[in-house]
């Protein structure tokens, strides 16, 4: 009898040991597992926050979960006093090959269609809609959506290898997305040319026609971007949140209506801290001290 009970006490230890021993073999291999690769990389330093569009093994494709990232990145403590600007770059030879063609079958279904969409969309109107000034830093190939990315940002500039398409329309996916910033970047007949052919256009011709702000050689893109950038910072955070966002507003209305607007924007900026420290310090012939806050001095 001592002895059945002897099997029967070892039977249910071991068997509780081989429990416990699969349970922690789990864990293993659950904190061993591979996290996927980051879609978008950023980080930020000195008030300059640097995006990186990182999937170059898929042409840094703007897929549903990389414009999602990106939203991410752009809408981190963006109202924070530390932001002063943002630059947008890519790993690898293509800027951005646009969207993910994969996403866009019949088998994704018009939901996830207009989702994907929709959330792009979000992402450009973001681009004009945060309240610092955003650099596209381009080296390479860009485009449908991804030459729809350059064309959102505020400034742009590009290494003289870039290349510029909105080729929709040899897939038999018109770049009606990408014409929205596409045809407020360049003159409509450019514009018109780029979206029925597909040809792309030289980062001189880019330059030529609006929808780059300088082209530089591959070697000084980074420098020539990052002193954009750091003059950005030298100036006071709520003055240019203020300009961009009246900027934006004004080049969708008609001539008096901006005027009016723009006019009423002045006012508003003399009576800013900042405003009126700048205009002190060129008085005083000082450099002046911004506190980078959005407080009136009068009403």
């Amino acid at each position: 009898m001592a002895a059945v009970v002897c099997r029967l006490l070892y039977g249910v230890r071991s068997k509780n040991l081989l429990i416990r021993s699969q349970l922690l073999s789990g864990r293993r291999l659950h904190s061993d597992r591979i996290e996927p690769e980051p879609l978008t990389v950023r980080r930020q330093e000195n008030g300059i926050r640097r995006i990186m569009l990182k999937n170059p093994q898929k042409r840094n494709a703007l897929s549903l979960s990389m414009l999602e990232s990106l939203r991410g990145d752009i809408l981190a403590d963006a109202d924070s006093q530390d932001l002063r600007v943002i630059i947008i770059s890519a790993e690898g030879p293509v800027f951005s090959s646009g969207h993910d063609l994969t996403e866009l079958t019949s088998a994704r279904g018009r939901e996830y269609h207009t989702r994907v969409f929709r959330t792009c969309t979000q992402v450009m109107t973001l681009i004009q809609d945060v309240p610092v000034p955003v650099i596209a830093m381009v080296n390479g190939v860009a485009t449908a959506a991804g030459c729809q990315l350059v064309a959102s940002c505020d400034v742009a500039v590009a290494s003289d290898k870039s290349t510029f398409a909105t080729p929709g329309v040899n897939v038999g996916l018109f770049c009606s997305t990408p014409g929205v910033a596409v045809g407020r970047a360049v003159p409509r007949k450019v514009a018109m040319e780029m979206l029925f052919t597909g040809t792309p256009i030289s980062a001189r011709d880019a330059l030529l026609h609006g929808l780059l702000s300088k082209v530089v050689p591959e070697e000084r893109l980074e420098a020539e971007t990052l002193a954009i950038a750091r003059r950005v910072c030298a100036a006071s955070r709520p003055v240019v949140a203020l300009g961009k966002a009246a900027f934006h507003r004004q080049m969708s209305q008609g001539r008096d209506a901006a005027y009016a607007g723009a006019s009423e924007v002045m006012v508003d900026n003399l009576a800013l801290s900042d405003g009126q420290e700048g205009i002190r310090a060129f008085l005083e012939k000082r450099k002046p001290v911004w506190s980078h806050r959005a407080e009136n001095v009068h009403d």
